[in-house]
Formats: structure tokens, C-alpha cells, sequence
């Protein structure tokens, strides 16, 4: 196979000084070399292109090639072109020097949550879909595009979200957004406009969440939370709340689902007053005890802004996540977006709706729900053996589990589990800083280690709880 360079020619930028044109290159290659633009082993332009791009002779390009070959800064083999030499960096000898131990670059496992399981991304199944969806691509799928995102990622969204989520999505009233906190920010930003003060918030959830409200200028006051979820039955006492940010299908942490009468009664508080739910749906598709709760979207399609993403279910690092708008709300999304951030990679847009459209993300997300909930058992059986006096909080359900522990015992955990090499998160870093002072547990993220460091994992767990 030919390579490409050797015809071509591969883009270099010199700039040549001094009165002499073959010094002068020389010069700038040495530098290049020595300041470490060009790597060691990378492989230059031929002395035809690179003459014809500086506008020389070849000869003066040919020559300087040949000393620098001499000098030992380049190489040159048949076949191979003319290179970057390896060179061996001189060795700082210090007197009396100590070799430092090196330090752990972090800890031996990981439960912390928030992760799906990352090496279970369906690699094969979607480079098929990619294949598939960089072949039928229409030109204009390379352009600007739509705002709103590509419209066959927003058609198949509507049918997957209407029939496993209970959602009422038209394709007109969905935006693509690069995942949860982008469509967040989006919508802070839409709310402040529409002069919005006030967001209510759940009492335990993720504080970026909260600061990105705060710093569109808007204020967070917490809503209490028990087993039955968020009292939504407290939004009224809030005044000046213009909308109230819930995860009603799985409570962020604490594992609870909003109760029915919570759901109606938040949405009569919407209707009533004409605030806005944000519905953050961020793990709804993985329920192990009984089938999954619908979306409170459905109940109020008008008062509800639902957002959903393919970080939990595929992979955070696609960044795709969707909104489910009011429809009055559709042009202010858009607007809020402006020119300078439009739309998502139209190709991993292209790539998603295949996937979804070829039953391939159906198959994937059974396959994971199974996982996780062999992983949920195995987590609650090692717990019942090798830890009894610890209770597992919330819903069979997720990607975490919440691990009730004796008062006062959350930090010192915490602690004895960094001695173990194993990161995990007390429930307190959720905690809303309005929030009361409340019982102390361990967020754990079942999901996130590897196979090969489940059980390691399990084991420093239990090796740590009182």
C-alpha cells in the first residue's frame, strides 16, 4: 500500500531565518527537532514537497536533509523516507541522588457511582451502526445542520421514549444536547430569561447540578426527601420557585421512587402556578425488582421538561443527551443554544439512531439490566454474610446502592477504605448545603469495576464496614 506522505507529503510550518536559504532550514528543522515539534520516528515531507511548500530548489532541500542524516538529528532508509532520529536524552547524574519511590496513581478499585460498567460498550454493535449510518448519510448530514439535531436520531427517540419511558415525544419537540449538564445549563439559562428566581432541588443530588442553576443566577432551595422521595407537597411554601429539578423514576442518591401522590401533587404545583418540572430520567431503563416506573412526563407533557442521555446506558464519553420540550419552549431552546454551539456530532447522531433503530441499544440494555443486577445481588448476599448489621437502602434499581451505616461511622469508613486502595463516596458529599444534617451511608457504584476487580473490590468493601 502506498503511503499517502511519501506522494503527498505531510504538512510541516518552518520558518526560515538568515541570509543563507539551506542554513536557514537546517536551522529551523534543528529547532523543530529540539523543542520537540517534531517527535522522534516522525516522518518528514519529501524534499520534493517540501521545497515546492517553501518555494526552493529541491537540490537546497535535498542537501540540508543529507547533513542533518550526517549531524544524526534525521535518518534516512530506502522505503522509509527521512525521519526524526531517536536520540537518547543525556542522563542528569545527581551526587548522592535517591530514586524516588513512585506514587500510586490511584486507588486499586473504584465503587465510586455515577459510571456504567465502560468495558461493556458494545464496540462491534456500533461500529456496525456507524458503518451503516456513514453510508446512507446524506450530504447535508456534513453540514450545519438543524439545531434541534439530526432528524432521524429525533424520529426513532420519539418511538423508543414514547414506548419504554412512557414519554410523549413528538420529533419536533425534542433537542439534542451533548448530555445532561449541557441541556441543564440550556435550560438555566432559558429560565433566567423567563424570570426565574427560584429552582427547587432535592435535598441529596449532585452539586454541579446545582452550581450550574447558581451561576445563571438563580437560587436552589432544597425540598426534604424520605422514603417515598422529594415531599413535593412543600413546593407551595416556596414562593418564588419557578421550577423544581426531580429524578422521581430512581432519587439521586437515595435510591427512592416518587411516590404517586408526590408526582400528582408536584404536578398540580406546575399547573397551579405555571413553574416547570425538569425531569432529569438519568437511569430509568435499569429496574431489577419489578418493571420499570414510567416517566412523569407523561402525566403533564405541557409543565414537564424531560431529559434523558446515553451516558448510563452506553457511555458518558458519546456526550448525547436529549430534551423533551413543551412546545413553547422549543424556540427558546434553540435560541439559547445560539451559533456558536448548534448541534452534537451530526455522525455519533447518525450512529445512536441506527443503533436504536436496529434493535442493537433494546438488546444492549436488557443485556446490562441483567448485569447489574447479578452485580446488586452479589453486593447484598456478600453484605448479608460478611457485614449483617449493614442495611442496603433504596429500590433494586440502578447503578448504586445506598449502604445505611451506624451514626458517626461515615468518615472513618471512608477512610479505612482508602487504606484498602478502594475509593468510595459517603452519602454526605450529596448533601444540599440547606440541607438538615442526616442519617451517614455509603453511595457505592456496583457498576463501575471491571470484572477482573469486582471481587477484589467486594472484599475491600466488606474488609472496611462496622
Amino acid at each position: 500500500m502506498t503511503d499517502p506522505w511519501a506522494t503527498f507529503g505531510a504538512d510541516l510550518h518552518l520558518e526560515l531565518r538568515g541570509s543563507g536559504l539551506r542554513t536557514g532550514l537546517m536551522d529551523a528543522l534543528r529547532e523543530a527537532v529540539r523543542g520537540g515539534r517534531l517527535a522522534p520516528g516522525t516522518r518528514l515531507p519529501s524534499s520534493r514537497s517540501l521545497a515546492a511548500d517553501l518555494g526552493i530548489a529541491r537540490n537546497t532541500v535535498a542537501d540540508a536533509y543529507a547533513e542533518l542524516v550526517a549531524e544524526g538529528w534525521l535518518t534516512a532508509q530506502q522505503g522509509s523516507g527521512t525521519r526524526v532520529a531517536r536520540r537518547t536524552a543525556p542522563r542528569k547524574a545527581a551526587a548522592g541522588a535517591v530514586r524516588a519511590r513512585p506514587a500510586r496513581s490511584g486507588p486499586q478499585y473504584s465503587l465510586l457511582p455515577g459510571s456504567p460498567d465502560l468495558g461493556s460498550f458494545p464496540r462491534a454493535q456500533w461500529l456496525k451502526a456507524a458503518r451503516r449510518a456513514l453510508t446512507a448519510a446524506p450530504n447535508e448530514a456534513f453540514g450545519y445542520g438543524d439545531p434541534r439535531g439530526r432528524i432521524e436520531l429525533r424520529t426513532v427517540l420519539a418511538d423508543y421514549l414514547a414506548r419504554a419511558r412512557g414519554v410523549y415525544a413528538d420529533p419536533e419537540r425534542i433537542v439534542i444536547c451533548s448530555g445532561f449538564v449541557h441541556g441543564l445549563a440550556l435550560l438555566g439559562k432559558m429560565l433566567r430569561q423567563r424570570r426565574v428566581r427560584e429552582v427547587a432541588v432535592e435535598s441529596y443530588g449532585l452539586d454541579v447540578h446545582w452550581k450550574l442553576l447558581t451561576e445563571a443566577g438563580i437560587r436552589t432551595p432544597a425540598l426534604p426527601l424520605d422514603e417515598l422521595g422529594s415531599q413535593t407537597g412543600e413546593l407551595g411554601a416556596l414562593r418564588g420557585a419557578g421550577a423544581v429539578l426531580l429524578t422521581p423514576a430512581h432519587q439521586f442518591p437515595m435510591g427512592a421512587v416518587l411516590h404517586p401522590d408526590r408526582r400528582a401533587a408536584a404536578v398540580d404545583w406546575a399547573r397551579g402556578t405555571g413553574a416547570l418540572i425538569l425531569e432529569d430520567d438519568y437511569d430509568g431503563e435499569f429496574r431489577y425488582d419489578r418493571r420499570q416506573v414510567g416517566a412523569l412526563q407523561g402525566l403533564d407533557p405541557d409543565r414537564v421538561v424531560y431529559l434523558g442521555t446515553a451516558s448510563k446506558s452506553l457511555a458518558p464519553g458519546l456526550r448525547l443527551g436529549w430534551m423533551v420540550l413543551p412546545q413553547d419552549l422549543v424556540g427558546q431552546a434553540l435560541e439559547a443554544k445560539g451559533s456558536v454551539d448548534r448541534v452534537s456530532s451530526a455522525l455519533d447522531q447518525l450512529t445512536l439512531a441506527e443503533f436504536i433503530a436496529s434493535g442493537a441499544y433494546d438488546r444492549h440494555v436488557r443485556a446490562m439490566r441483567l448485569r447489574y443486577r447479578t452485580r446488586r445481588d452479589q453486593l447484598v448476599r456478600a453484605l448479608a454474610e460478611r457485614a449483617p448489621g449493614i442495611r442496603v437502602g433504596g429500590i433494586a434499581a440502578g447503578l448504586h446502592a445506598v449502604l445505611e451505616l451506624p451514626p458517626g461511622t461515615e468518615h472513618s469508613v471512608i477512610e479505612a477504605a482508602a487504606w484498602q486502595g478502594l475509593a468510595v463516596e459517603g452519602v454526605s458529599r450529596f448533601r444540599h448545603k440547606d440541607a438538615p444534617p442526616g442519617r451517614d451511608a455509603l453511595v457505592v457504584g456496583y457498576a463501575t469495576p471491571a470484572d477482573s476487580g469486582w471481587a477484589g473490590a467486594l472484599d475491600a468493601l466488606c474488609r472496611v464496614l462496622p
